[in-house]
């Protein structure tokens, strides 16, 4: 019987993700970003799905990986850049590979500057305000969007 082959998500974590746990718990949670990473590995293998991640503070980073990783999926956490990188929206834009936004906060109640995004409109959704379940709900889409997709 021939394997069935595996979809690949990438996730990228933006800048400061790093800092998870120690960083405005208040806001952010007491988790870190190697326990988010954890939970996706392990949703990921449960939903036979391949997955890669990525933590960046440089934007040029997270542009390349984006444009010169092969995957069927992306989850970005664009973090900061989310509202100011024009760079990452046109690399988004040139892969053309379906997308979810992800914030750890609802950045809609927080500062104004913080309530527009660059990158919302050229994704399928964004997911925004469950903490570290943003992640694993935009997984969950994912999977789905991938299994629709293979029919």
């Amino acid at each position: 019987m021939k394997k069935s082959k595996k979809n690949k998500v990438l996730v990228i974590h933006g800048p400061n993700l790093h800092l998870l746990g120690k960083r405005e718990p208040d806001i952010y949670g007491g988790y870190t970003l190697s326990q988010i990473n954890k939970e996706l590995k392990a949703r990921a293998k449960k939903s036979n799905i391949s997955i890669k991640i990525f933590q960046s503070n440089s934007e040029g980073e997270i542009v390349e990986e984006i444009t010169n990783t092969q995957y069927d999926f992306l989850i970005i956490n664009p973090a900061a850049y989310t509202h100011t990188s024009v760079a990452i929206r046109d690399a988004l834009l040139g892969v053309d590979r379906p997308a979810i936004e992800v914030h750890l906060s609802n950045i809609y109640k927080r500062e104004d500057f913080r309530k527009k995004s660059l990158i919302s409109d050229v994704v399928l959704g964004v997911i925004s305000g469950f903490g570290k379940t943003s992640y694993l709900l935009a997984l969950e889409a994912a999977a789905g969007v991938l299994r629709n997709k293979s029919r």
